[in-house]
């Protein structure tokens, strides 16, 4: 019997090879891919969600807007069609959470600039003050890539509808109208127009988070390959 072990060890060595080869092969084949929720109105704190909208359950997606960005030009929808991007709101003359997320929404910017995939906007919440100016000596003090990254500016109306419509992601003033409250979330937008997460843009394992779930949903873009293809 030792005999037969002996004579036939390293056929069996390279047969247990060949076995955890293939089983690791299978596994990655059969894994199944990640995939980031198609948030709803109905899956979001009702505190940033409009009352209109509160009760819809499918096919939420980010309303239209037209807006001028830091250097004066008109920014719409058609802006980031077949494009990812990362939104928030934010105010210039902030002292508390919005430098944190301005310098969060830097890294983001950095950490994609080779990628045209993925675009940042920024909306003011006091529009009457941050004037396409004020955003420009802004933009210009922290680094933004006017390529990549708009700082949008408006009537406090269309960001305030933006705000708790579209984005779900701002407070409102009880008896006060078109009054927000804006808060540290980061939206992620796909390419159809729908919210695919929420993070705190104040935190570095949410911006972690964020970078990570960037990549998750440009599989859902690229071209689907067979298994055999593999």
């Amino acid at each position: 019997m030792l005999r037969f072990f002996a004579k036939y060890k390293s056929f069996a060595i390279v047969l247990g090879i060949l076995s955890v080869i293939i089983i690791a092969v299978i596994y990655q084949l059969l894994k199944p891919t990640p995939k980031l929720p198609i948030y709803q109105p109905t899956m979001v704190d009702s505190q940033l969600v409009d009352s209109t909208v509160q009760y819809v359950k499918k096919f939420h997606k980010i309303g239209s807007f037209s807006l001028l960005n830091q250097n004066g030009d008109t920014i719409t929808q058609e802006h980031y069609k077949d494009n990812i991007y990362v939104a928030d709101f934010f105010f210039t003359t902030c002292q508390t959470i919005c430098p944190i997320m301005t310098e969060h929404m830097v890294e983001i910017q950095n950490a994609l600039k080779d990628d045209p995939e993925v675009l940042l906007v920024s909306h003011s919440v006091i529009p009457e003050y941050d004037t396409p100016e004020v955003l420009k000596a802004y933009a210009t003090e922290k680094g933004v890539d006017d390529s990549r990254w708009n700082l949008l500016t408006g009537p406090r109306k269309t960001i305030y509808t933006l705000a708790r419509k579209s984005y779900l992601a701002v407070k409102d003033v009880p008896g006060e109208e078109d009054a927000m409250v804006h808060t540290e979330n980061f939206m992620l937008v796909d390419k159809k127009q729908r919210i695919r997460g929420y993070y705190d843009g104040t935190k570095d394992e949410d911006i972690d988070r964020l970078l990570t779930d960037i990549e998750i949903l440009k599989l859902e873009y690229r071209p689907k390959v067979s298994w055999w293809e593999k």
